[in-house]
């Protein structure tokens, strides 16, 4: 498995491919499209990520001592954020979830692009993500 570097190093290159951050936004929102469903049990307020204009549901699951994330969202491009921390983050250990600067974010130029709403929800994504890794890395002592 890549580690959090490489794959961050692989979605910027995939990225540069694009001309405009139009074509940057449609990309995300077919990430999201390529989403596998969400089980309908998690699409309840106990997996909601709070701090969402949109509606996010977010599980992760502990298997072999990684992290994989499952998620949906209703807004599509939300659903293609939640896709783009996926493929970082899902599989890998919790600790090195916790240590992730997810500096591809900003060179994607993400943060810029989106309204400051978005950009919560986004940190919001996130900060789930992470108190997931952390409450596994709590959990296994």
């Amino acid at each position: 498995m890549s580690s959090i570097k490489q794959i961050e190093e692989e979605i910027i290159s995939d990225f540069e491919l694009f001309d405009s951050w139009e074509e940057k936004y449609h990309y995300i929102i077919e990430l999201g499209q390529k989403l596998a469903p969400l089980d309908d049990k998690y699409k309840v307020d106990e997996y909601k990520i709070k701090g969402c204009q949109s509606s996010v549901w977010l599980n992760g699951e502990e298997r072999d001592g990684k992290l994989f994330f499952s998620a949906d969202s209703d807004s599509t491009f939300v659903k293609g954020e939640i896709a783009l921390l996926m493929m970082v983050l899902s599989g890998q250990a919790p600790e090195d979830i916790l240590d992730a600067k997810l500096e591809f974010i900003d060179a994607l130029g993400l943060r810029q692009h989106i309204a400051v709403t978005r950009a919560n929800g986004l940190a919001s994504m996130i900060k789930q993500m992470k108190t997931y890794a952390f409450a596994m890395t709590t959990a296994n002592k």
